[in-house]
């Protein structure tokens, strides 16, 4: 029904920069926030960021002053623009979307298949 496909990870030495990219499709009725966690290897998934039902941006410590969210809202999309990438960044990037489908009058989370972002020199 829903969608979410991301794009953009890949490998990048520390100080780097990567844009990553998620687009959502389907039967969409309304986004009602969207964004970005992250999972490292052996650790538990954690908020990168995300825009909430309120429209405003909430971000993961770790990560504040060097990612930045946007997003095209006509195209359902949301991106993350890393900076300065730290080795402890490298983690599979999952685009998140609580959304609600023309089918349910409910908004319920969705999960992109995640792409993998790697820091190392």
């Amino acid at each position: 029904q829903v969608q979410l496909v991301e794009s953009g990870g890949g490998l990048v030495q520390p100080g780097g920069s990567l844009r990553l990219s998620c687009a959502a499709s389907g039967i969409i009725a309304n986004i009602n926030a969207m964004g970005w966690y992250r999972q490292a290897l052996g650790k538990q998934r954690e908020l990168v960021a995300v825009y909430t039902p309120g429209g405003s941006t909430n971000y993961g410590d770790s990560v504040k002053g060097r990612f930045a969210i946007s997003r095209d809202t006509p195209k359902n999309t949301v991106y993350l623009q890393m900076n300065s990438l730290k080795p402890e960044d490298t983690a599979v990037y999952y685009c998140y979307a609580f959304i609600q489908t023309i089918l349910d009058s409910r908004s319920r989370d969705y999960w992109g298949q995640g792409t993998q972002v790697t820091v190392s020199s």
